[in-house]
């Protein structure tokens, strides 16, 4: 089993790139390095001239792999995704209660994150950091529809569609199963921002098992209603 996860690749769309980093040493270098540097600097101060220097290689070889900056931060956070996705199935899929599978697949999304020994060069409990804090600006951009339609946040999309898709197995008749998703989900990173910065604005006061327990009650009490149109 292990020998098969080590062979388990993390598909991203290949328009988010020019060059698949995967394929070489510098461009695993490349995410690897990344990854560290934005959690450190946060997203506004990472650049690829000081990425560069960290590689010690030069600045136009790290364009070989990304337009820009933002294309690497959809990168990683399509990466993320991904692997949440693949999490996901392989803790459900011998799963048949749909309510149980539903509970699995809110734990998998709300548990603290760890680093994942499965992929050597992406730091996971670190990236899981930058999701929280910088996720949004992959997406609030006045080039969202461009690149929604090219196929950047597709990773996002099949998460979302596999649990829409437990909520129906629940209650086929709930209307409004992606709302719930994403809510969910969003509301998860929401909430470990505020545990961490902001502990004020929420009740929970850690990263951990009182998080998982509010979001699967969510998930279970809402999928069991179904609320008529006013």
């Amino acid at each position: 089993m292990k020998d098969l996860l080590g062979q388990i690749q993390i598909r991203v769309n290949e328009n988010i790139y020019l060059k698949d980093p995967e394929t070489s040493d510098l461009g695993r270098r490349i995410i690897e390095e990344s990854i560290r540097m934005i959690d450190e600097l946060g997203l506004e101060h990472f650049t690829f001239r000081k990425l560069a220097e960290r590689l010690q290689t030069t600045e136009s070889s790290v364009y070989r792999y990304f337009e820009n900056k933002h294309k690497l931060l959809i990168y990683l956070i399509s990466w993320y995704w991904g692997w949440q996705e693949y999490r996901l199935v392989f803790n459900t899929a011998n799963v048949t209660d749909p309510v149980e599978q539903l509970r699995k697949a809110v734990r998998v999304l709300s548990e603290p994150v760890r680093n994942d020994d499965f992929f050597p060069h992406i730091n996971t409990e670190i990236l899981s950091n930058i999701v929280i804090l910088e996720s949004s600006k992959a997406y609030l951009t006045k080039e969202v529809d461009t690149e929604k339609s090219m196929g950047f946040f597709s990773g996002y999309d099949r998460l979302c569609q596999r649990i829409s898709e437990m909520v129906l197995k629940v209650n086929p008749e709930y209307r409004n199963p992606h709302t719930l998703v994403s809510t969910i989900i969003e509301g998860i990173q929401r909430q470990k921002f505020f545990v961490v910065h902001m502990p004020s604005f929420t009740d929970i006061i850690k990263d951990g098992e009182e998080l998982t327990q509010f979001f699967t009650r969510m998930a279970i009490v809402m999928t069991k209603t179904n609320p008529q149109n006013d």
